[in-house]
């Protein structure tokens, strides 16, 4: 097993397949951006293959594929196929926005993908255009429904909770994920970039305390994905409401994970600059003994916990640039 300075044993890898997406979410990415990563610096499928079966044999037996929008890399679920067949992974999921879903889901679902989690922030048309600066509502609702349809069990619903933004929609989201048995994830906007500092934070800790008592919630101990939010479940356990807290109470004691961008930059944290660069051993004819060895020592730059109260300022890259 993979093990940091701090005793943390890290087993979950989240995998940004493109930094390309076609939303402009307000917290995430700047509007007018154009820094994309050039096609020839992203990890090929094989590249990616490689080192995720160093990951396995290290024990790294959950993979996410994230972005950006992940179904905007061509030929994406082949790419899922081919981590589902690594031996040790035993958990592959994926985050999208939901706008390319519809047609992707059953492939997605063929090719062992098993979770799925959707980005939404709202169920409002004219504040989803808001916030994403498209009118996707149509397409992300079909999306989400051809993926129950498809047989995701479970959906989770992503809602990056911002106040005078979308904070008079939680109750009414979380009625919709009730009604459908979906899983709703608040979570509280991180100051990742000027787009993330620049967004209305809202503390979900009276959030979480007026949601119990609306719904009559109860803690859940079930675990749900190896990720970091703490859940409630109603009481027939259809559903559940999960909190992500990385300011008003966080989790980096726990802390499991680690991001693998699209160019092969592993990112130790989200809110702090420890990276270690893969792509250069990849090309340049690395042992797969000398692979797993860089990967110890990634691990090893894995910091103790981020500074996002103490020093908002300090992470400039975006969301986007360091994968969801």
């Amino acid at each position: 097993m993979l093990r940091d300075r701090y005793g943390r044993t890290i087993e979950y890898l989240r995998l940004s397949v493109t930094d390309r997406c076609d939303l402009r979410c307000t917290y995430c990415m700047p509007t007018g951006f154009k820094g994309f990563e050039e096609p020839a610096d992203w990890l090929t499928f094989d590249e990616i293959e490689r080192l995720l079966r160093a990951f396995a044999r290290l024990g790294t037996r959950r993979i996410r594929l994230t972005g950006g929008e992940p179904l905007l890399r061509r030929h994406v679920t082949d790419l899922a196929g081919r981590i589902a067949a690594i031996d040790g992974v035993t958990d592959l999921s994926l985050s999208t926005n939901a706008t390319q879903l519809r047609r992707h889901a059953a492939a997605l679902r063929g090719a062992g993908v098993s979770r799925i989690n959707v980005s939404l922030d709202t169920l409002d048309r004219a504040c989803m255009q808001a916030i994403t600066g498209r009118d996707s509502h149509t397409q992300v609702m079909d999306g989400i429904m051809a993926a129950r349809d498809a047989g995701f069990d479970p959906i989770k619903i992503n809602m990056v909770a911002m106040r005078g933004v979308n904070d008079g929609e939680i109750d009414r989201m979380a009625e919709f994920c009730i009604e459908h048995g979906f899983v709703l994830r608040l979570i509280e906007v991180m100051p990742m970039g000027a787009t993330g500092r620049n967004s209305a934070y809202l503390d979900l800790q009276p959030v979480q305390a007026r949601l119990r008592d609306r719904f009559d919630l109860v803690p859940q101990a079930l675990e749900l994905g190896g990720g970091p939010a703490r859940y409630l479940a109603t009481r027939d356990g259809k559903s559940s409401i999960g909190f992500i807290t990385p300011l008003s109470q966080h989790f980096c004691a726990t802390c499991n994970r680690v991001r693998l961008s699209v160019d092969g930059t592993l990112y130790l944290c989200l809110g702090q600059e420890e990276k270690f660069e893969f792509r250069p051993l990849l090309r340049g004819g690395a042992s797969d003994a000398e692979l797993e060895a860089a990967i110890r020592q990634a691990i090893e730059l894995k910091p103790h916990k981020h500074d996002f109260m103490a020093q908002p300022e300090k992470i400039v890259r975006f969301m986007s640039q360091t994968g969801g």
